[in-house]
């Protein structure tokens, strides 16, 4: 169920080097591309999406979503796609939750519990974990970490543990389901994917 309290963000804004410099959202995964994929799961959890991207915005555009590109420029990572959703005019909800457009088999649950253990926790950030293992790109952040995470970012900081474990954080275990952050970054990945996970 969409939670009003919440934006999507997919994350667009690489470079695709693993992927020979695509636009990793742009490649078809079942005959569409992963960005649709990712959309379908993530929509009907969150009260509207948008999209990060630095390249091919007139093509992301075309699904009727908000596109943002990075604040800085020198594509530096994901946190600076959700510095620019929590700087967004746009961003009308309290949270914004982060997946990679990359991940088209998250969770269909990930936004009601992230939230959740969020508010259980008094935190302003929570980060997604399965099997022992972070999955750092899946963050939901509270709007009052706008201010921090741009002095992190302009002051050079770009590793998204670093910058969580400075903040208030939870970190939300889905070890119930960890094959839905599996990521499809290279062709042989890609490859290896033939049904439609959506």
């Amino acid at each position: 169920m969409a939670n009003p309290s919440i934006t999507g963000l997919i994350l667009a804004g690489g470079l695709g080097t693993r992927m020979g410099g695509q636009d990793k959202g742009l490649v078809a995964l079942a005959g569409r591309p992963m960005v649709e994929h990712v959309l379908a799961r993530l929509a009907p959890q969150v009260s509207r999406v948008m999209i990060n991207a630095n390249r091919n915005a007139d093509v992301y555009a075309r699904l009727g979503l908000p596109v943002l590109a990075d604040r800085l420029p020198g594509f530096v990572g994901p946190l600076a796609g959700l510095d620019a959703a929590l700087r967004s005019p746009g961003t009308e909800s309290e949270w914004v939750l982060t997946c990679p457009c990359d991940s088209p088999f998250l969770p269909l649950d990930l936004a009601p519990r992230m939230l959740a253990a969020a508010l259980s926790a008094h935190a302003d950030v929570a980060m997604a974990s399965a099997g022992g293992q972070p999955e750092p790109a899946f963050l939901l952040a509270h709007l009052r970490v706008a201010p921090q995470l741009a002095a992190f970012l302009d002051g050079g900081g770009r590793q998204i543990r670093r910058w969580v474990g400075e903040s208030r954080h939870v970190v939300v275990d889905f070890s119930d389901c960890p094959d839905a952050f599996s990521n499809i970054n290279t062709p042989e990945e890609l490859a290896r994917q033939t049904p439609d996970p959506s």
